[in-house]
């Protein structure tokens, strides 16, 4: 009931179970009103002033348009609840939120019973959580984190983005969030992601203790104890109980020095160094730390000057991460994870370089029998090579290597005319060439890293430079990716696509061999505050319309009709005149000349710059890579991350600029404007972005239309409001995607705005 002082009460009789308990300044205008999306409010009725709303009150189910998280300056904490049961909406055991452990460093935590922690998602990059790998495309789509370290606030949100979407997360009453979704065909409710896993025991917190690492691929036991510490229990160990986890075996030097017990000589006087884990979900408790080099070497630098750090990662997104005191939490991923360096002292590494050595007992008076055994040894070593070889190039399938590379036979010159490739099938390197060229994948020669792996940069012994691609272990692209970059960007030449070289396969080694750009990404000039001033609008125009040219070249020139799939600014390379070349065509597909439009079940690509009908459908076109260079253009006017679900306010601001007349308000702060000409392209870029952003794939140009256009060569009509511009439609009262209502403006540059009809 409403009662007598304005607010909504449940009662049991005479006694109040629950009130709202809000300061009303009229009893008697007061409504309750459940809305559309869900969101039950108490209401002043005169005013329209929401009092009190269920959004900001959550339960166990989490909404569109909620927000879960913490207010540190107000006190304010949004957690979902669990119920008992199924049967009892009571609040049960388990609470679910978003938690700023060191800012920006910010994780989702399910707790039990209040205090304790059981479950915990990893580190948020600024477009998932990286402790939960199958958090893809589809699940992330509408999933965003708020935050603002300066007032205090972080807060997880979920919107739609396709009304034909209709899902919800749920804090079930036995601690699992899961993710559902509503099937149209089969009208019924369907558990897509649940969290933590009911099948995976290592997603439950600490399963394997401090310093143990849990694998659920390993039958039994499930948790190990990384190099260089050892069960802290033995026979607690081999019973399976795992929770007081693992210690060193050796002590570091910094505890030897801190507890003036250092020898004088000897490995163990020797300085601490770090063993790797690769495709891990990073510990708990991290840190962050801005190295003087924001890399990971100067992360790397940092640790080893800090006795107090026991480990360091470096992620994209998030930057130098340490540790502190024991590591907890550490699961390994048969896909996807991080890198973890974990500090280990000098005698340990010394203990893994010679487990790999091979020591051979000589007689000085048998030189017969040590020539033999050399020979023998030798012959056994190249019979067993030729073997990998000879299986891993099968594995490759041989033919599918020979009709890529069938165009390129004619071996590439370096600038002095002697043969880069001084191989007899021209595009193979060999592994042994590869280590020597990138000084055995030194990290001072990693270039960047995605979702295939690392790049390095490498020199070849006539000084040529290349950057070689390394498939990493546990990156969750693999052969499929690997062949199809191979066969196609060998059969595409353009001025404005990368150059492959080559490629090389080795036992589990799978690497393409590129042109260096020595320039890097565009990314990296971009969002950097100091090297984005580089970037003169001129430069900027010119890089758009290279990329156009490579896409107009993809689309409709080349040999094959080849659709992107993953065009963003790390993937255009810029070389020494900052000319930008497409790259990265492991998740490229090709049509066929009559084909208009493929589907897959697979949906892969970036966040943010994939289009609505590939996220919700799997379905591509050449206007899927005209979504995504719309979303480039923005960023390259802007100046910031248009794309990723937490920077709605640039996708609202390059909406509203448009709308508006206020371009100028669009612009990269850094960016100075030569004359008032550069004024009219910016605007005519603007423009062309948003018409590349349409909701509709038919509402889109295509390239050679976009080429006209950039260069003033045709009329633009007016776009429609972006499927991803929802929260200023939301604010105003529009709930419809593509209305264009709040824009009353037609065309913001110097060309007349025409519209097409039939005559």
């Amino acid at each position: 009931m409403i009662t007598g002082d304005g607010n909504l009460k449940l009662t049991n009789g005479k006694i109040t179970v629950w009130s709202t308990e809000v300061a009303v300044q009229s009893s008697n205008n007061s409504v309750a009103v459940l809305l559309d999306v869900g969101n039950f409010v108490l209401k002043d009725n005169s005013s329209g002033d929401i009092l009190w709303e269920s959004f900001s009150n959550p339960g166990d189910t989490f909404l569109p348009g909620m927000k879960i998280g913490i207010n540190a300056k107000t006190g304010e904490k949004r957690f979902l609840v669990s119920s008992k049961s199924k049967d009892d909406p009571s609040p049960g055991n388990f609470v679910g939120g978003v938690v700023a452990q060191s800012a920006p460093i910010i994780e989702a935590f399910i707790w039990e019973n209040g205090n304790r922690s059981y479950s915990r998602s990893g580190q948020w990059n600024g477009v998932k959580f990286i402790g939960i790998p199958q958090m893809n495309a589809v699940y992330l789509n509408g999933m965003g984190l708020l935050s603002n370290s300066q007032e205090g606030t972080w807060y997880f949100t979920l919107n739609d983005f396709n009304n034909s979407l209709i899902r919800f997360l749920y804090l079930s009453p036995v601690g699992s969030l899961q993710i559902t979704n509503w099937d149209e065909g089969s009208k019924e409710w369907n558990v897509g992601l649940e969290v933590p896993d009911p099948d995976n025991k290592c997603d439950i917190y600490g399963a394997c203790g401090p310093n143990g690492i849990c694998n659920n691929k390993d039958k039994s036991p499930i948790c190990k104890c990384w190099e260089g510490f050892e069960p802290k229990s033995h026979e607690e160990w081999n019973r399976g109980n795992w929770t007081d986890g693992c210690v060193r075996r050796i002590e570091l030097l910094c505890d030897k020095i801190n507890t003036s017990l250092a020898s004088s000589s000897g490995d163990h006087n020797k300085p601490d160094g770090f063993l790797k884990l690769s495709g891990v979900k990073l510990p708990d408790r991290s840190q962050y730390q801005k190295p003087h080099e924001n890399t990971e070497e100067g992360c790397r630098f940092w640790c080893l000057n800090n006795c107090s750090c026991m480990a360091y990662g470096f992620v994209t997104g998030i930057g130098c991460m340490f540790w502190t005191g024991d590591l907890m939490d550490v699961q390994s991923f048969s896909y996807g994870g991080e890198d973890l360096f974990i500090r280990v002292a000098y005698a340990e590494i010394g203990k893994k370089k010679n487990r790999s050595k091979v020591i051979f007992p000589v007689a000085a008076t048998s030189t017969f029998i040590i020539a033999c055994t050399f020979l023998v040894y030798g012959f056994l070593r190249w019979r067993l090579a030729n073997n990998r070889k000879g299986k891993s190039r099968e594995a490759l399938h041989e033919s599918d290597i020979a009709n890529a590379i069938s165009p390129l036979r004619e071996t590439p010159k370096g600038k002095d005319g002697t043969n880069i490739i001084k191989q007899k099938d021209s595009l193979i390197f060999e592994f042994k060439d590869v280590i020597v060229a990138t000084n055995n994948f030194s990290l001072r020669n990693k270039l960047g890293e995605g979702g295939f792996g690392p790049v390095y940069k490498g020199k070849l012994q006539n000084g040529n430079e290349i950057a070689v691609k390394r498939l990493s272990s546990h990156s969750g692209q693999g052969m499929e990716e690997f062949k199809n970059e191979i066969v196609l960007i060998s059969r595409l030449q353009h001025r404005n696509l990368v150059r492959l070289l080559g490629c090389c396969v080795e036992g589990e080694e799978k690497l393409l061999i590129y042109e260096y750009m020595p320039n890097k990404s565009l990314d990296t000039f971009l969002f950097d505050s100091i090297r984005k001033t580089q970037l003169v609008w001129n430069k900027r125009f010119s890089i758009i319309q290279g990329i156009a040219r490579g896409l107009l070249y993809l689309h409709r020139d080349s040999f094959l009709r080849v659709i992107h799939r993953d065009l963003k600014t790390s993937n255009v390379l810029l070389d020494e005149d900052m000319n930008p070349k497409i790259s990265d065509f492991g998740l490229a597909r090709t049509f066929q000349k009559t084909q208009d439009l493929g589907n897959t079940h697979r949906v892969v690509g970036t966040l943010g710059y994939m289009p609505p009908e590939y996220i919700m459908g799997g379905r591509f076109s050449e206007k899927s890579d005209v979504f995504s260079f719309g979303v480039l253009v923005l960023e390259i006017v802007s100046g910031e991350r248009i794309s990723g679900f937490q920077n709605d306010e640039h996708l609202n601001l390059a909406w509203r600029s448009w709308c508006e007349d206020r371009v100028v308000d669009l612009i990269d702060k850094g960016l100075e404007l030569e004359d008032s000409f550069c004024l009219v392209e910016v605007k005519r870029c603007v423009h062309v972005g948003l018409l590349c952003v349409q909701e509709n794939p038919a509402d889109r140009p295509n390239m050679p239309t976009v080429i006209l256009q950039l260069n003033g060569g045709t009329g633009l009509p007016q776009p429609k409001q972006p499927a991803f511009v929802f929260q200023s439609s939301r604010d105003d009262g529009s709930h419809g995607h593509g209305s264009n209502s709040d824009c009353k403006k037609c065309s913001i540059n110097e060309v007349t705005f025409s519209a097409t009809e039939g005559r």
